[in-house]
C-alpha cells in the first residue's frame, strides 16, 4: 500500500490578516498560519537569564500560545515543507528561529521567506527565494531582550521597595522619562530675555509696505531693552525713506524623503493627531492587507519598520510614470530621485510606501475606514511628491534706508507647485513669509513714513516634548529603534512617569523621583550616550561584528556593581512622593486638590483625607460638540474602570455613549461624528437621530446588552484592544 505524499507547504507568519491575504495569493498548494506574535519568552516569574553559564537564555512557551502551537505542529505534520514569513525584522527573525526550534526544523535550511510588501508578485516572487534564518539578526534581537531584562527585573524590585509597587525601569524607558525630566528643569530654570523690534509702515502713492529694521549706521542691531529701542526710533523718525535695492530671485524647494518609521509617526502625529502607536497599529492594517474594490486583498503599503531611505528601482519608475500620466511632464523630477539614508540606520528593506502607487487614496477610499484613508493619504502622498519637481518660489527682498539706518522687508510667492500639487506644506506660509506679497517698487524710489511701531517680545524657553518630537528627539540622539519608540512612549505613560496636558509631555512626581534615583544610582542606565552605544552595539551584532554574549558580559559587570552599591546604599530608605498639587479646590474644605493614582488611572483629591474624603475626575475634553446640545463632550472614567464620553452639562443632558468622537462632522447634519472605540474602528458614523445618515446602534458594529431605562442613552462597554503584534517585554515597553 502506498502512502500518500503531503500535498501542501504550510507558510507560517504573524498575524492572522496577513494569513488570510496571503493564502488568497498562493492557492490550495499552500496552508497558511498564524503564530499571533512571539511563540515563546523568557518566563515572567523569573530572571529567565543564568548569568553564572554564559548569559544563557530560558525559553518557555507564552501562556495562550499553547493552543496556536499545537493547530501550527499539527499542520506541520502533513505538510512536504515548512516555510517561515515572519515580518523582515529582528523580531520577525527570532520568531522564525523560534518557531524552526519548537518544530524540528534546521535554521541553517532554505526555511526563510520574508515580504517587504503584501502583494500578489512579491508574496509569489519571495516564496521562490527561500534563505536560512539570519542569526545574527537573531541574535541582535536576543542580546536586546536580555539586556532589557536584566535591566528590568533587577532594578525594579528595587523601586517596588524603596519608593512604590507597580513600578519599572528599562534600558530605553528610563532614559526617554528622563528626556521628558531634562526638559522640564530647562523650562523652569529658563530666565527670558527682553528684545525689541521696531518696524516701518511705508507709503509710496498706493502703495504700502512693511519694514523691520535691521541695522543702524551699517552695523547689525539687537535692540534688549525699551530704551535702545526708543533710541532707534529717535533716530529713525528725523530722516525721510529711500527704496536702497530691490532683489528678486528664484528659490528652488525640493521634496522631503519618503517616510521612515520614525518620521511617519511624527508627521501623523504633528497632522493627524494619532498617537504612535495608533500610527503603527493602522500601518499593520494597511501593510497586512485590505480588501479593494476590483483589486482583491492586497497590501497597501510596504513593512513599516524602517529607518531606510531606500526605494526600489521598480517602485520610482512606477512613480515617474504615474506622474507624467496624472500631473502632467513638467511635475516629474526627470529622473528617479534617490535619498541617502543616515549612516548607522538599518537599511534591510525600503522606505514607507505604497505597493502600487496607481491605487491613489481617493480610488480606495470607500474601502477603507477614515484613519486608514488619511494615514494612507499620508504615506501615498510624501512617496509620490518624493519623486516630483521641486516647488518654485518667487523671492523679492527690498531695503528702504532713512538716515544710513536700514530696514529690511521680504516676500517670497509660489511659482511652480511642482510636489506640492500631491504633498502640501502645512508650513507654506512661514515659508512664503505671510500671503500678503510686497508693492511694486524701483530702485531709489522716495517712500514717505506712515507710521514707526516698536514691540517689546522675550524668549521662550524650549517647548515641552510632544510624541512626535520626543520620537525626532530619541532617534537624533540614537536611543531605540523604529520598532521601539511608540511602546517606550507608551509605557512611560502607561507607568505615569508622564503625564499628557493636551498633546505635551510632562513628568509627573513619580517620574521625576524615579528619575532622580535612577541617575544617583544607574547612571549608565540613564545616560543619553551610553544608551546610544548600546544600541550601537546592538547594530554591530546584527553585522557579526561581535558575540552578543559578549555585550552582554561587558554591561553586566559594571551593572551589577552598580546594583550592589545601590541596595546597600538605600538600606532602609523610603522615598515619599510628593502630591502634585492642582489648580482646582475641594468643593467641601477649599483645599488645593491633589493628583493620586487608583486602579482605574489618576485622579483630583482633597489632601486632607481621612478628614475630608472629596475626589473629582480629572477632565479630559475631546474634540467636537454633544450632539443633543451642542456642549463640550467630556472623556470620562466609571466606576468599574471603563472610559465614556459624556456632555459637560451632565444630567441636564444626559447624553453620554461609548463611542468615541472624532473632529469631522457628518455632511448632512453638521453635527459631530462618531466611531467605535478600539483597534480596527470602521467608518465614522452620525449619531443624531434626525439625521439621514443616522446609524442605529445595532449597525455599529458591536453587541450591546438591552438597556434597563430605553430613554437614556447609557453607555456600554466598548469592545477590548486586541494584542499587539508583538508580545512587548513588560520591563523595557
Amino acid at each position: 500500500m502506498n502512502s500518500r505524499k503531503p500535498a501542501y507547504k504550510l507558510v507560517i507568519v504573524e498575524s492572522p490578516a496577513k494569513a488570510r491575504t496571503i493564502s488568497k495569493f498562493l492557492g490550495r498548494n499552500y496552508k497558511v498560519e498564524a503564530s499571533q506574535g512571539h511563540v515563546r519568552d523568557l518566563p515572567k516569574s523569573q530572571l529567565g537569564v543564568d548569568v553564572e553559564h554564559d548569559f544563557e537564555p530560558k525559553y518557555i512557551t507564552i501562556r495562550g500560545r499553547g493552543e496556536v502551537l499545537e493547530r501550527i505542529r499539527k499542520e506541520a505534520k502533513g505538510a512536504k515543507s515548512i516555510i517561515l514569513a515572519t515580518d523582515p525584522d529582528r523580531e520577525g527573525e527570532a520568531i522564525s528561529w523560534h518557531l524552526a526550534t519548537i518544530l524540528g526544523i534546521d535554521p541553517e535550511s532554505e526555511c526563510r521567506v520574508e515580504f517587504n510588501e503584501i502583494t500578489e508578485k512579491t508574496v509569489k516572487s519571495a516564496i521562490k527565494q527561500p534563505r536560512a534564518v539570519n542569526m545574527q539578526l537573531v541574535n541582535a534581537q536576543q542580546a536586546r531582550r536580555l539586556l532589557d531584562r536584566l535591566v528590568g527585573y533587577k532594578i525594579s524590585p528595587l523601586l517596588w521597595v524603596k519608593i512604590k509597587k507597580g513600578l519599572s525601569a528599562g534600558r530605553v524607558q528610563s532614559v526617554a522619562t528622563r528626556m521628558v525630566v531634562d526638559r522640564e528643569q530647562e523650562i523652569e530654570q529658563f530666565e527670558p530675555e527682553e528684545y525689541w523690534y521696531v518696524d516701518a509702515q511705508l507709503r509710496a502713492g498706493g502703495k504700502q509696505l512693511q519694514a523691520r529694521l535691521i541695522s543702524l549706521d551699517g552695523e547689525h542691531v539687537t535692540l534688549s531693552d525699551a530704551e535702545q529701542a526708543n533710541e532707534a526710533k529717535t533716530c529713525v523718525e528725523k530722516g525721510g525713506f529711500v527704496i536702497r535695492s530691490v532683489k528678486r530671485g528664484e528659490r528652488r524647494k525640493p521634496p522631503a524623503a519618503p517616510f521612515t518609521t520614525s518620521n511617519l509617526q511624527q508627521e501623523a502625529s504633528r497632522r493627524l493627531g494619532l498617537t504612535p502607536r495608533r500610527t503603527m497599529s493602522i500601518a499593520q492594517q494597511l501593510y497586512e492587507g485590505v480588501d479593494i474594490t476590483g483589486e482583491g486583498t492586497v497590501g497597501l503599503i510596504t513593512y513599516m519598520r524602517t529607518d531606510s531611505l531606500r526605494l526600489s528601482e521598480e517602485a520610482m519608475a512606477a512613480a515617474g510614470s504615474f506622474i507624467r500620466s496624472f500631473y502632467g511632464e513638467e511635475y516629474y523630477y526627470g529622473k528617479p530621485r534617490r535619498y541617502k539614508t543616515k549612516a548607522g540606520a538599518q537599511d534591510a528593506h525600503e522606505a514607507i510606501r505604497p505597493s502600487n502607487v496607481n491605487l491613489t487614496p481617493e480610488r480606495v477610499k470607500k474601502d477603507l475606514t477614515a484613519e486608514q484613508y488619511r494615514l494612507y493619504r499620508l504615506i501615498w502622498g510624501r512617496f509620490t511628491a518624493s519623486q516630483m519637481a521641486n516647488a518654485v518660489y518667487d523671492n523679492v527682498v527690498i531695503d528702504a534706508l532713512s538716515a544710513g539706518h536700514c530696514f529690511k522687508a521680504n516676500h517670497s510667492s509660489l511659482r511652480f507647485p511642482g510636489y506640492t500639487a500631491v504633498y502640501e506644506d502645512p508650513n507654506e506660509d512661514e515659508e512664503t513669509g505671510g500671503k500678503k506679497p510686497l508693492p511694486d517698487l524701483a530702485e531709489g524710489e522716495i517712500v514717505t513714513l506712515k507710521k514707526l511701531d516698536k514691540e517689546q517680545r522675550f524668549t521662550e524657553p524650549p517647548a515641552r516634548y510632544t510624541e512626535a518630537t520626543l520620537i525626532r528627539a530619541m532617534e537624533e540622539k540614537g536611543i531605540g529603534r523604529p520598532s521601539t519608540y511608540a511602546p517606550t512612549i507608551s509605557t512611560i505613560t502607561g507607568r505615569e512617569y508622564v503625564a499628557k496636558e493636551g498633546k505635551y509631555l510632562k513628568p509627573t512626581s513619580l517620574g521625576e523621583v524615579v528619575t532622580g534615583l535612577m541617575e544617583e544610582r544607574f547612571p549608565d542606565i540613564v545616560d543619553l550616550k551610553f544608551t546610544a552605544h548600546m544600541e550601537d552595539r546592538l547594530d554591530e551584532i546584527e553585522n557579526g561584528k561581535i558575540d552578543w554574549k559578549n555585550v552582554l558580559e561587558d554591561f553586566y559587570g559594571d551593572f551589577d556593581k552598580e546594583l550592589t552599591e545601590a541596595e546597600k546604599a538605600l538600606e532602609g530608605v523610603h522615598i515619599k512622593v510628593p502630591d502634585e498639587v492642582s489648580d482646582e479646590v475641594c468643593d467641601k474644605c477649599g483645599r488645593h486638590l491633589v493628583v493620586k493614582s487608583g486602579r482605574f488611572g489618576r485622579f483630583l483629591a482633597c489632601p486632607g483625607f481621612p478628614e475630608c474624603n472629596f475626589t473629582k475626575p480629572i477632565i479630559i475634553e475631546m474634540p467636537g460638540r454633544c450632539p443633543k446640545c451642542g456642549g463640550r463632550i467630556f472623556k470620562r472614567t466609571s466606576k468599574k474602570g471603563y472610559t465614556y464620553y459624556a456632555c459637560e452639562r451632565g444630567a441636564e443632558c444626559g447624553f453620554m455613549t461609548w463611542d468615541v468622537p472624532v473632529k469631522d462632522v457628518c455632511p448632512s447634519c453638521g453635527k459631530t461624528l462618531f466611531k467605535l472605540s478600539g483597534k480596527g474602528a470602521r467608518k465614522p458614523f452620525c449619531v443624531n437621530p434626525e439625521c439621514d445618515m443616522f446609524v442605529p446602534e445595532e449597525k455599529r458594529g458591536y453587541r450591546r446588552k438591552a438597556a434597563a431605562d430605553k430613554t437614556v442613552e447609557k453607555p456600554q462597554e466598548s469592545a477590548a484592544e486586541s494584542t499587539e503584534k508583538k508580545d512587548t517585554p513588560k520591563e523595557d515597553k
